[in-house]
């Protein structure tokens, strides 16, 4: 049995063409969608990229890790404490661990350890390949490792092999050579210059006038990457260097499949194509970033094609979360789940064209700003403890099913719903707590130890720059709001 895992930072379903883009961005990742099961409604349970990658080989939710920032306490997973053996959990339950026991050789090629010091993304793996830029590589960079170790290596019969490839995080960095294939394609409809004229007016971490997080400065190394968004040609600028990003790295898993192909090893690989998670681009004022727990930043693409054994061609609808993959990996080789596990196996899915999903997803962020959020029916319920400067009211609901973009919070005039969704969050919260060996919530160790990661320290310095660039106005109520990140001594609660 052969296993390829290409986890795609950053990539959002909708800029696929698999889930419906107009743009030809991933023709590669498409073929593959065509021949397995492709899932319109899965998530990453905590975000961004560390708090993602630490709850897909957990399959565990953040409030149990404890693993849901990017710095601080809460950037590393909790202490077993006393019940901890000779190895810890990840040692025997992680997904490599799992496949490893199956005796399959293990292999990740991706620098993600070293860029966050999580080290135990390593567990369970035989052999590790550090790219060496700490996630600024580009495809090329990583293509010839990934191709050498596939030359030497698809003939045999039983291995699992994790790739990292990064061009759809910023910095957009697919080389100029590249060119632009979408210069004269259309982009995104819903935005127009009357939503970029109100966030133009608005503070908050990569808002339109802030892409590089408090400020508007451009690294010339990255001529993609637009430091701010004050109209619809910068919009376009944007939308292009992240599709550029996308399609840049399409083309080399294009040569890897090509590669596994020339092996006689391409058409009996259970392939897994996935992301850590998406990239808003203008929603909620967050633009070019992924530091919210919306809609947009928590769905990610989930591809599945498992020759011999799974669906062809099939489309799932359930809610799935990215911790479901470990105990699905385990149910469909036919081992124990662990009872430690948050997660749900979807196997049925993938075997049956069943629906199995969640009734509803509960949803966290605590790296920028701190949210939780709930995701169920048609819509997006999310619950702001620390907004990342953007003012955000203190709950939000969407609609995604009618407005993906979330241009129109329905909270005011939805509170029934809102209340629902209140209700689904705190049975889940109280589950949780429950059931953890820690009396506390992570989340609100985060707000405590100073304020999430991306946030703690910036306001006096930002609120300058909010001052320079015309929006002194949003000082006074940011004083208000964080009173003790202007006297030094950490944050308050929204």
């Amino acid at each position: 049995m052969r296993v390829l895992f290409l986890d795609l930072d950053t990539l959002r379903p909708d800029h696929l063409g698999c889930y419906g883009y107009q743009r030809n961005t991933s023709p590669n990742i498409d073929a593959i969608a065509g021949q397995g099961v492709r899932f319109n409604n899965y998530y990453c349970s905590d975000a961004p990229c560390l708090p993602a990658r630490a709850a897909l080989m957990s399959g565990q939710f953040g409030i149990h890790t404890g693993c849901i920032n990017h710095g601080g306490v809460n950037a590393d997973f909790r202490i077993e404490g006393h019940t901890r053996g000779f190895r810890d959990r990840l040692a025997y339950h992680s997904i490599p661990a799992l496949l490893r026991s199956e005796g399959m050789k293990t292999a990740m090629i991706s620098p993600f350890g070293e860029r966050h010091a999580a080290w135990w993304f390593y567990a369970g793996f035989s052999e590790m390949y550090n790219t060496g830029k700490g996630g600024m590589e580009s495809a090329e960079e990583i293509s010839p490792t990934v191709l050498d170790w596939v030359k030497r290596n698809a003939s045999e019969d039983n291995w699992y092999l994790h790739i990292n490839y990064w061009d759809p995080h910023t910095p957009y960095r697919a080389p100029e050579g590249f060119a632009n294939p979408f210069k004269d394609d259309p982009i995104p409809a819903w935005m127009n210059q009357e939503i970029i004229d109100k966030h133009n007016n608005l503070p908050g971490g990569h808002s339109s006038r802030d892409i590089a997080m408090f400020n508007n400065r451009e690294n010339p190394q990255y001529p993609r990457q637009p430091g701010e968004v004050r109209d619809m040609d910068g919009f376009r600028r944007m939308i292009d260097g992240y599709d550029c990003g996308i399609k840049y790295m399409d083309d080399h898993i294009g040569r890897l499949f090509d590669t596994l192909d020339a092996q006689g090893a391409l058409d009996d690989t259970v392939i897994i194509i996935s992301s850590d998670h998406g990239e808003n681009l203008g929603e909620i004022n967050s633009y070019a970033e992924h530091g919210t727990s919306d809609y947009i930043t928590h769905h990610i693409p989930m591809i599945i094609r498992w020759p011999g054994k799974g669906q062809s061609g099939h489309v799932d609808n359930g809610f799935h979360y990215n911790l479901d993959l470990l105990p699905t990996l385990a149910e469909m080789l036919g081992k124990e789940r662990a009872p430690h596990w948050d997660g749900t196996s979807y196997s049925p899915a993938l075997l049956n064209g069943e629906e199995c999903g969640h009734d509803s997803l509960i949803l966290s962020q605590c790296c920028h700003g701190c949210q939780r959020s709930v995701r169920f029916g048609d819509y997006q319920y999310i619950r702001t403890y620390h907004d990342f400067y953007h003012l955000y009211p203190r709950e939000m609901l969407f609609n995604v099913a009618e407005d993906p973009h979330e241009t129109n919070n329905l909270a005011k005039e939805k509170p029934e719903v809102c209340a629902e969704a209140t209700h689904k969050y705190m049975d889940w919260h109280d589950t949780m707590m429950a059931s953890s060996a820690h009396a506390s919530d992570p989340l609100w160790e985060v707000i405590r130890d100073g304020g999430p990661f991306h946030a703690r320290g910036n306001l006096p310095v930002y609120s300058k720059w909010l001052e320079e660039s015309d929006r002194g106005w949003a000082i006074p109520e940011l004083k208000k709001r964080y009173p003790g990140e202007f006297r030094g001594r950490g944050v308050s609660p929204v």
